[in-house]
């Protein structure tokens, strides 16, 4: 763990807010999408195993996209490019 890292940790859970801090940080935590992310899905055992694709989530708020998107990124080795239709366009 870097001094970066450690003043983010420190810092951010106490001054972030309430839904960040919230958030699920490991696929035990994320709750939903049991297609997807459930025991011996192809999602699930490609996070697992650091093989992932190309990957584009799409559907309504709420639905758990960028959560998702976020443990796929902390759990992999994976190159991570996080882009939103508001800040793209």
């Amino acid at each position: 763990m870097t001094l970066f890292e450690h003043y983010r940790e420190q810092h951010f859970s106490k001054e972030a807010p309430l839904a960040a801090r919230m958030r699920p940080q490991t696929l035990a935590d994320f709750v939903g999408q049991q297609h997807l992310v459930g025991p011996d899905r192809v999602l699930r055992k490609s996070i697992e195993s650091d093989q992932l694709i190309s990957i584009i989530f799409w559907g309504p708020p709420g639905s758990g996209k960028t959560t998702l998107a976020r443990i796929i990124a902390n759990t992999t080795k994976c190159h991570f490019s996080q882009v939103s239709a508001v800040s793209a366009s």
